[in-house]
């Protein structure tokens, strides 16, 4: 095996006892990159040197014997979070030249760690899309097939991990931006519970639903990541001061009296593919041998999710991209002759098609006389659906659920059409709206040969039974095994 195939687990493994070296790792891992970079277009900004310069810092301290978590690990951060002295665009040609002055709290626990940054990662504008068609630099390729997108927002992230341009990646998910790349994708891909990972420094799309996450070859690399980046921060209103457990303490010796809902509203929708289907059923199936109790659930109120989320989402997106107005940061239009065509011009050159269309969608919803026809209302709905997965765990302990409604489609074949791009995000968005862990895991393959994930959703704060069920399914399955021919 290539070293720049490794896993996380296996590479570290391989560090500490030597037969390797950090700075080993990362050169096959800046190699990789030079030879598929031009294919996937997943990186927005690389820092080749400084990261060589970080895993020979990491080597020495393996020779003094301090094993790191991380020690030495080579990683890749999407663009939205925020690395001192190092661009943080956002997609986006507003933030074009934005170096933060600050370490977001992931960041500041990675380096902690002994991680190895390696570079940003490219995704839709702000974190609004799910193609990564929106990007206002590039357009990723899902290493499966170039012609085909990659998912988003995360889109970057999860072609880096499936390409082996690193060995592991965080990303962000505000409706499923981790969780729908990663099953576009093949790879790993964890949406913790609202309040698990500090978002520090995550520059907000929309605050009350946004969170931070990893993506990886395997579980075991998740739970490692999930594990390392967890825990209170005090600069984080919404971080909740709750202990971490050892996500890493997998065990593959079966699922008995695990009972597994599969919410019957998520198999009836309209326009779901028949590869998709095939596959989820295949997964109860190995659910099934793996000792689960598979029952059926019903989440009534998901069904409107997509259209409280078209809500929700943009209004709060309106008011915290209010800042970005030419006057304190970003990008600032030359052609204005007053502050009012300053502001105006800025934002429009500034900020994509779709980034326009929602801050206007959401600005309106929280304009006078439609606050409460709109935002309270959707807000009245979240809490049913919030309540809906609430009874649901009454009656078991995960849930079982398509990712996406079909596996990944052409670039440019739906960018004319924002409704089916929204509603490709069917089956995560609720997880959003909840607060909920939720976790992709390669799960089958369409009859094209593209990835296909199952995802499990989780109560509150119960990442190491979603990670160890994944687990058991990612050892009885070889799906994850399976690489891109690049």
């Amino acid at each position: 095996m290539d070293l720049h195939e490794l896993t996380i687990l296996k590479a570290l493994e391989l560090i500490q006892t030597r037969a390797i070296s950090s700075t080993e790792l990362t050169k096959a891992v800046i190699d990789r990159i030079d030879k598929v970079e031009n294919k996937v277009n997943a990186y927005i900004t690389l820092v080749p040197e400084e990261a060589l310069i970080s895993a020979a810092m990491a080597d020495q301290e393996i020779k003094q014997g301090n094993f790191l978590p991380l020690g030495g690990i080579p990683l890749a951060i999407k663009d939205l979070i925020c690395t001192a002295g190092l661009k943080t665009t956002c997609g986006s040609k507003i933030l074009a030249d934005f170096i933060p002055p600050y370490d977001a709290g992931l960041i500041t626990k990675l380096k902690q760690a002994g991680a190895v940054i390696i570079g940003k990662l490219n995704m839709d504008e702000f974190a609004m899309g799910s193609t990564n068609e929106h990007s206002a630099f590039k357009n990723t390729h899902n290493p499966w097939d170039l012609s085909r997108i990659p998912g988003g927002s995360s889109g970057g992230s999860a072609a880096a991990v499936a390409a082996d341009m690193c060995l592991g990646a965080f990303g962000s998910d505000t409706g499923g931006s981790i969780r729908q790349p990663a099953s576009h994708c093949g790879v790993v891909g964890m949406k913790p519970t609202y309040g698990r990972i500090s978002r520090f420094g995550l520059v907000a799309f929309a605050s009350s639903l946004d969170q931070i996450g990893p993506l990886a070859k395997s579980v075991g690399d998740c739970a490692l990541l999930l594990k390392t980046a967890s825990g209170y921060d005090p600069r984080d209103s919404t971080s909740v001061n709750k202990s971490v457990p050892d996500y890493s303490d997998l065990k593959a010796n079966g699922l008995k009296n695990l009972k597994i809902g599969i919410p019957k509203e998520f198999l009836a929708v309209k326009g779901i593919d028949a590869d998709v289907l095939r596959v989820i059923n295949s997964t109860i199936e190995t659910f099934k041998a793996l000792g689960a109790e598979i029952i059926d659930i019903s989440l009534p109120h998901t069904k409107y999710s997509v259209a409280v989320y078209y809500v929700i989402a943009p209004a709060e997106a309106s008011s915290n991209l209010a800042r970005y107005d030419g006057v304190k940061y970003g990008f600032r239009s030359d052609e204005a002759e007053n502050l009012d065509q300053m502001y105006s011009k800025t934002r429009s050159k500034g900020f994509g098609t779709e980034v326009q269309r929602r801050i206007i969608l959401g600005t309106y919803a929280l304009s006078s006389g439609y606050y409460d026809a709109y935002y309270k209302k959707a807000s009245q709905v979240r809490t049913l659906i919030i309540k809906d997965y609430k009874q649901a765990f009454n009656l078991c302990d995960l849930i079982l659920t398509p990712v996406t409604p079909t596996p990944a489609f052409k670039i440019g074949e739906k960018i004319e059409d924002p409704l089916q791009l929204y509603l490709s995000d069917i089956f995560t968005i609720s997880a959003n709206l909840a607060g909920i862990p939720g976790i992709c895991v390669p799960a089958g393959f369409s009859d094209k040969g593209l990835p296909i994930g199952m995802q499990l959703l989780g109560s509150h704060f119960q990442e190491d039974l979603l990670l160890n069920a994944a687990y058991n399914f990612e050892q009885a399955t070889d799906f994850h095994r399976k690489k891109p021919d690049l």
